[in-house]
This record gives structure tokens, sequence and C-alpha cells, in this order.
């Protein structure tokens, strides 16, 4: 007999669940549920569970499921995790059903300016998250989880994917350092990922063997959406090859900094202040402009200082940053606050709005305020700009 389990188990385990299998020669399925809900959910994980055995051909074997509140998807995740980690060789997925609101797209130019992220294998904090409403939501596959965990998390984000409405949030995946970020692809590429990112990146040849899997995959599997890739800056050598990172592929969308990584990197602490960080970051800020793509912030690690937060965003908008990472939901509503426009920009927005405007109805093709001449990129960020202040209510 072989054993393998899945998931969590405990007092202070919520919305997810502890699945055992041991497999046997003989004897049939023996199924064991235990949940404090088995009168209104029993019935349903019982018929899940015992239709997985079909699917994976388990016909002989006793199984434990301690069901914690778990959503379906998790139980599914959980209950493949623990057959694959009993034999290895099965490769075919137990998919749920995609969710029809899950099926939207994203614009290589979106607003990007939160991002929450969301540890890869705490399907707890899944369902609420679009309702904070964060511009991107992470799903990371990196940092937050356990390397003994990270087949866990894989399928607990595909399923994440497929199922869990995140209200037209941005749908982003944290993949794991390369190499062992490329086997990530395969989970999240055909489920309608919006954009990839992709840490510690340090060379532009890092974003080129992402987009050649990325490439291969969306063949196999018949994708036609964008999938965009926002590169994680987090060492001194990266900073050095920002823009060559910037630049190395047409589906970055955005480049980002990790001042955790990097001020250990370069042997200091990190501070609210930033002056050890104000090179790297004046340096990715340009080089990502310079690639014509958007510059994002790092998170904000004290979720109880509201004012120390509106204060680092109010210093990235300073330096030409568009966004700013969120690792708690609360930080949400300060970011969009810190990052709305001023009223004297809204002005100067609404000015050069409306001088293109009366140039273009007149045929003119050069635009201009007073002396000076307005170019597109400048009427671009006007017209950004507005669009800002009616996010956040200012018009």
């Amino acid at each position: 007999m072989a054993k393998a389990i899945a998931g969590k188990q405990g007092n202070k385990v919520r919305s997810d669940c502890y699945i055992e299998i041991i497999s046997k020669r003989i004897g049939g399925i023996k199924l064991e549920v235990k949940s404090k809900v088995d009168v209104m959910y029993g019935e349903s994980i019982r018929s899940t569970i015992l239709d997985m055995c079909r699917f994976f051909e388990i016909k002989n074997a006793n199984i434990l499921v301690e069901d914690y509140g778990a959503l379906p998807m998790t139980l599914m995740a959980r209950f493949e995790l623990a057959v694959k980690r009993l034999n290895p060789k099965i490769v075919k997925e137990y998919l749920p059903e995609f969710n029809k609101k899950n099926k939207y797209k994203t614009t290589k130019d979106k607003l990007r300016r939160s991002r929450l992220y969301l540890p890869g294998n705490e399907p707890k904090f899944y369902p609420n998250a679009g309702l904070h409403k964060p511009d991107g939501v992470i799903l990371d596959l990196e940092d937050s989880v356990a390397p003994s965990e990270k087949d866990a998390a894989q399928l607990v984000v595909r399923n994440a994917l497929r199922t869990i409405n995140f209200y037209g949030s941005e749908r982003m995946v944290r993949i794991n350092q390369l190499p062992q970020g490329l086997d990530d692809l395969k989970y999240i590429v055909p489920h309608n990922v919006h954009v990839i990112l992709i840490p510690k990146v340090e060379y532009a040849e890092q974003i080129h063997q992402v987009e050649k899997k990325v490439a291969e995959l969306k063949k196999a599997y018949k994708i036609r959406n964008n999938i965009f890739f926002m590169p994680i800056i987090e060492s001194a050598l990266g900073i050095v090859n920002a823009y060559e990172i910037a630049s190395a592929s047409e589906n970055n969308c955005a480049l980002a900094i990790g001042l955790e990584d990097y001020t250990a990197d370069i042997g200091t602490q990190r501070t609210n202040e930033g002056r050890e960080s104000f090179y790297a970051r004046a340096v990715l800020v340009n080089a990502a402009k310079a690639a014509g793509i958007q510059a994002i912030d790092t998170v904000f690690s004290d979720v109880n200082d509201m004012e120390g937060l509106r204060a680092s965003v109010i210093e990235a908008k300073g330096l030409g940053f568009e966004g700013k990472g969120c690792i708690h939901p609360r930080q949400i509503k300060v970011v969009h606050e810190a990052f709305a426009p001023t009223e004297a920009e809204i002005e100067k927005a609404q000015e050069i709005v409306a001088a293109f405007e009366e140039a273009k109805s007149k045929g003119l093709g050069v635009v201009s305020i007073g002396s000076k001449m307005i170019d597109a990129p400048v009427v671009k960020r006007a017209v950004n700009t507005i669009e800002l202040a009616k996010l956040n209510g200012l018009l």
C-alpha cells in the first residue's frame, strides 16, 4: 500500500481541506468525509471525489476528506494533488468548469495603479479579492509559497483562474524564478491569465525564454488572447540591464522593482525614505519609459502605516511610477487616492485635450497652447489624467 496527502488540517484552517489517499489492491473505494457542513454539502463532496476517482481510474483506495469549508475548486485541486503525489506518472488534469465571467481580456496600456498579492496556496483569500477593486490581482507562485507546496499552488492557482470571479481585476500570476518558473506556465497560459510577472530578472534572455514557452503553449492550446509580461528587477545586475530587459519583448507591458531583494543585494537596509534605492528606481523608470511601457513600484510592507504608504506613493508618482504593489486589501484605496491627479494637473490636462480637439476639428496637424507645441504623447498623458480623475470621482 502507498499513501499520499494534500491540503491542510487543524482548528485554524478555513476555506480549505485535507485529503488522504491510501491505495490498496482490492476492496473498492472506501470514502470517509468529515465536515461541519456535511448536512448541506456532504453529498456534493462525496459526488465530486467519486467522480474524480473514476476520472483518474482509482478503483481501490481508502480516502479521507476533512473539509473546512473548501470551495469545490479547492477540493478538486487538493484531491488531484494527492492523486499525483501517489502516482507522479499521471499527467491528465481534472479541470473545473470555466466561469463565463472570467473570460474578459486586458490591454497592454491598462491602468495598473494597484496589484494585490494573493499567496498561491491560500485559497481562502481568493473569493473576496476582487471586491476590493484592485486594478489587478496577483496569484503568487513564488515567495509566498513554501518549496514543498509549489505543486499544490500550481493546481490551486489553475483552478482559481478558471472559477473565481475577480470582478474585472486584471488576472496576474507571479511565476517562480527561472528556470523553475517555466514549468508554472502550463498551469496558467491555457486559463486566461492576463499578465505574467517574472521575478528576479537580470538578463533579457530570461524574457526570451518565457516568451518562447508561452508561444508554444498558446499554439498547443489554441490560445488567441494577449498575454503580457511584467519583469521584476530585484538586483544590482538587473538594474544595470534594465533597458535591455524592458525592451526584450513586445509582450512586456510594465517593468517592476522589488526592493526587499534589491537592498539585500547591495548590502543595505530598506527604509521608508528610500535614499538607498533612489538610483535603482530612477534607472528603472527611465528604462521603462524608454521602452514605452509602464513603471511599477515595489510593495509597502507596513500594512498598518497608511500615512507612510500615502507618502511612498506620492514619492513614487513624482519619480514617474504608475503603480504600486499591495500586500493587504486596505492599502488599495490609499494607493488609488495617492495616484489620483491634483487639481492643477486636471486643469492642465483639460486645457491640453480641449486644444487638441479644437485643432482636430479645424483639420490642423499641429496643436499648440500659447507658444508651446503639444505632441501626441502629451495629449495621451492628458487623456489618462482625465480618466484617472473620473475614476477617483474628481470629475
